[in-house]
């Protein structure tokens, strides 16, 4: 009952998510005409500066014609950025309930074809899906002067934060040798009386759960950082930071060789590794969402 309900509301959402992207389309195409008028006016601007035979200036005319003009652009701006803002609201709900409609599925022991129980889940399907999941990563996009939030980019969580059902965490284990690792997991609940998470290994078909405390735990970014607005909800060079070593699902200790310069870039990483003469690896890239701060001090 509960997955039909959430089937429901997923497709509202995106009734209204086609909506607002048409009222994007529309506020678009209305401002167009006023910043060719914007164009057209420092066009004869110009050329009437080139017939003047004095210094050229702006006469009042244009200084009013102008700011007119560019109040109603930025108007048409912000009306604009208001219908973008208001469809990735939409986006992220609707991201959220197939998220919960997955876990009540897998609860529930029902599947479909796009979400295979892990226990059928071929490796291969496996780095697909947790490539496609960095891919879908929201961008933290805030307003003029809004800091990033805490779980954007390289910024750790608040001292009280729980993570929810589902979350993607890094988690540290104990492995059948006893030898720790860190381990990308998902959450399946957290006890407030025990302070403690049962989490499940992403890349054990569902079979090692482990009940590790809060110490254990690092909480994956919810949002990329903007290279470009954001810079310092980044890790910067030389930086020390768990990642996840591609085609695989631990995470290592890794040095930042170069931060993201574009929204859509990865990280590259040196992966601490003894068979290099220098102790690290050559340059990787790795998705933002696979890169975590390193709560270890001394090497191992």
């Amino acid at each position: 009952m509960a997955l039909v309900s959430a089937d429901t509301k997923i497709a509202e959402l995106l009734t209204e998510l086609h909506q607002l992207i048409k009222q994007t389309q529309e506020e678009r195409s209305r401002s167009e005409h006023n910043l060719l008028n914007i164009q057209k006016t420092h066009e004869r601007m110009q050329t009437e500066n080139k017939s003047q035979s004095t210094c050229p200036s702006t006469s009042p005319y244009y200084r009013t014609k102008l700011r007119g003009l560019y109040t109603t652009a930025k108007a048409d701006a912000e009306a604009e950025c208001s219908i973008l803002r208001h469809a990735l609201d939409k986006i992220a709900e609707i991201k959220s309930l197939l998220e919960e409609r997955r876990i009540a599925a897998r609860m529930a022991g029902v599947y479909n074809d796009s979400d295979p129980p892990r226990k059928t889940m071929r490796r291969g399907v496996l780095m697909t899906l947790l490539q496609q999941s960095a891919m879908t990563l929201p961008l933290w996009i805030g307003k003029p002067g809004e800091s990033p939030p805490p779980l954007c980019g390289a910024i750790p969580a608040s001292s009280d934060y729980v993570a929810k059902q589902g979350d993607k965490v890094a988690a540290r284990v104990k492995g059948v040798d006893g030898d720790e690792q860190w381990i990308l997991a998902e959450v399946v609940s957290y006890s407030h009386s025990t302070n403690k998470y049962e989490v499940d290994d992403i890349d054990e078909e569902g079979k090692e759960r482990h009940t590790l405390s809060r110490r254990r735990i690092i909480p994956l970014p919810q949002w990329k950082a903007n290279p470009e607005t954001d810079p310092e909800a980044l890790f910067s060079k030389d930086q020390l930071v768990l990642a996840l070593y591609p085609q695989t699902t631990c995470f290592y200790r890794a040095l930042i060789h170069t931060p993201p310069h574009r929204p859509q870039d990865d990280y590259s990483v040196l992966f601490e590794d003894t068979s290099y003469a220098d102790g690290y690896s050559p340059p990787l890239n790795v998705a933002q969402r696979y890169v975590v701060a390193c709560k270890e001090t001394k090497k191992k």
